[in-house]
Formats: C-alpha cells, sequence, structure tokens
C-alpha cells in the first residue's frame, strides 16, 4: 500500500494540531484559522520554503488506510499487532491492527533515549536518585544504586541493551527534573510527529492503563529515532563494558548485554536482511514486543513491529514471517 493517503493525512494533522494547542504553549491566532498551510507550520506539520510550496511533516512517511495487509499468509493469531515499514518507498508493506491502542512495555524506551539524546549532553554524570533505584526486584534494571554517579551516556546504554527500568527513570529524572516532567516531554514529542494514539507517564514502560500506543505511533517515533547516528550505535551494540563510581566513590564495573535475540546469535535472521537493531519489551499486559530496524537484500531499510505476542518464540516466528514475506 502506498503511504500517502489524503485523506488520513488531512485528520492526522488536524488531530494534532487542536491536541498540541492544550499542551500550555502560547495561544497562536490567525487570519485564516481554517487554512492547514498557515496553521499546520506552527505546530510542526508543515514547512514553508523559501517559495510558495508546502512541506507536510508526514510527505515522507507512512499513512495507511485502517485495513490488515499480507497477515492472513502469516502465522498473525500470536499477536496483537504487526507491521512492516519501508523508509525507502515509504510503503506499508505488512498491517496488522497496526492503528489499535496497545501496551509498549519497554520499547516506550525508544522515546525515552531519543529525547534524552536531542536535549541532553552525553557527558553529563547522573547521580542515581532513590526513586531510580527503587525498582521491583523482579523488573528488568541495571543493578543501579542510590547514590551512583553514571554518565548520560552510559544509561543510555544500560536503558537500551539491558532494558533498565531505573536507567531509565534516572534518565528522566535527569532531562526533565521529574518522572511527570519527563513524561510531559514525551506526549508532545509524540504528538509533534504525529503520533496521536498515544500516551506516556513513564520512560520505562511499566504497565499503566494510561500508558498507551500503536503499531503505527511506534513506527513514527523510531523512524525519527534511528535518524541519529548515536542512537543507532547504541542499539546495534551486543554488549557494553560500563565503569562508573558508587556513593563511596568507588569504581562499579559492569557488561550489560543486549535483550535482541538477533544480536546475541539465538535468533537469525531470513536470507537477505540485516537487522541493524531494535529494542525488546515485556510485561503481562503488554506480552513480547519487538521493535527491529533492518536493511532488505536491495538495502532498503525496513522498520518491523510486533507487539503483544503470545510467548517469545512466537515473537521472533512472526518477525521472521515479516521479514522473509513483506521487507520489499
Amino acid at each position: 500500500m502506498k503511504c500517502i493517503n489524503k485523506m488520513r493525512l488531512l485528520c492526522l494533522c488536524g488531530i494534532a494540531a487542536v491536541f498540541m494547542s492544550g499542551c500550555g504553549q502560547t495561544v497562536v491566532s490567525y487570519d485564516n484559522p481554517y487554512d492547514i498551510y498557515s496553521t499546520s507550520a506552527d505546530y510542526g506539520l508543515a514547512s514553508e520554503g523559501a517559495g510558495s510550496e508546502k512541506t507536510y511533516f508526514s510527505q515522507n512517511l507512512c499513512v495507511a488506510d485502517d485495513v490488515n495487509i499480507g497477515n492472513d499468509t502469516t502465522d498473525s493469531q500470536v499477536a496483537e499487532g504487526a507491521g512492516t515499514f519501508n523508509l525507502a518507498t515509504n510503503t506499508v508493506t505488512y498491517a496488522q491492527n497496526i492503528y489499535e491502542k496497545l501496551y509498549p512495555a519497554s520499547t516506550t524506551k525508544i522515546l525515552t533515549a531519543y529525547i534524552a539524546l536531542k536535549y541532553g549532553n552525553l557527558e553529563d554524570y547522573v547521580t542515581v536518585s532513590e526513586n531510580a533505584a527503587n525498582q521491583a526486584s523482579d523488573s528488568s534494571v541495571c543493578g543501579l544504586k542510590a547514590g551512583d554517579v553514571v554518565q548520560l551516556k552510559d544509561l543510555l546504554y544500560g536503558m537500551m541493551l539491558k532494558s533498565g527500568n531505573d536507567a531509565a527513570i534516572a534518565i528522566a529524572e535527569h532531562i526533565g527534573g521529574s518522572v511527570e516532567g519527563f513524561a510531559d516531554m514525551m506526549n508532545q514529542e509524540a504528538l509533534a510527529m504525529g503520533a496521536t494514539r498515544s500516551h506516556f507517564v513513564n520512560p520505562n514502560g511499566l504497565p499503566d492503563e494510561n500508558h498507551y500506543t500503536s503499531v503505527y505511533d511506534l513506527y513514527l517515533i523510531f523512524q525519527n529515532a534511528v535518524q541519529d547516528q548515536t542512537f543507532l550505535d547504541i542499539i546495534s551494540t551486543m554488549s557494553y563494558d560500563v565503569v562508573y563510581t558508587d556513593v563511596n566513590g568507588a569504581g562499579v564495573e559492569k557488561t550489560w548485554e543486549n535483550t535482541n535475540q538477533y544480536l546475541t546469535g539465538k535468533e537469525k535472521a531470513p536470507e537477505g536482511i540485516t537487522v541493524v537493531g531494535g529494542k525488546t519489551g515485556t510485561t503481562g499486559a503488554a506480552g513480547y514486543c519487538l521493535v527491529l530496524y533492518s536493511y532488505n537484500a536491495s538495502g532498503q531499510p525496513i522498520v518491523s513491529i510486533v507487539l503483544k505476542a503470545d510467548g517469545k518464540s512466537n515473537l521472533y516466528l512472526l518477525m521472521n514471517e515479516m521479514l522473509s514475506g513483506f521487507a520489499n
């Protein structure tokens, strides 16, 4: 399916403009309030160059109808939502409930990393708070303790590879001043990307009924993130050695391994597919999730997403079926 659908494009622009007008920003009045060209530029939805040509925020994005594509030829029953997006041709090649509201689990951390890279200084040193260190013992953590001093760059690796919920909270508090302040940033950034079916309340994706997204919104967020080379460097790393100091100034050494089984070698990508990296996520409510960035046999960049799979093996089963049959 070609990705530009005019009616959906207008709807996205209108919805994003309405939502963003309520985000505490300065009220702007317009001579022609119903002229989408004059208003949307103020919300980052369209830009205007030297001439009169208008450029929409979604000009080079996939905007597809709410229909399923290809799921009758895969084991689609193992997951609630999935999609494959060709960034070179701007086409949706596989679609399975891509607009359905779903829980993202730790794929949330893609947006957290995007914001940290956009607004943070990777050389900053962050002191881990009690709040950040106090994570459930059965959740995914980096093992940080209150008073640890860790460089922001290292926290990003811990969050994206080890999927550390403690690292995510430390990043959020450093960038946003608090978890709540950072969540506001997340929602503003998501809306600016056109991700109108999402709402975030924390930086790590732990379950909350008010924390949700969709396959399509995750595509929008992820395709923005992969434009940053540092982000690509992080998600493509198999393991990361880190040294930081504890509350007493003593050195702490750790190695954080990537949870992406394509990178660890536990799963093999289909022939012709080169996996760069991505982000996993798992909770009881969200099921097994994976957002992946790869290249097909023609060297075209592909974003593929599976949400709410019923098991880890089925997560990779469906992902491989999508990559082998629809990454074109």
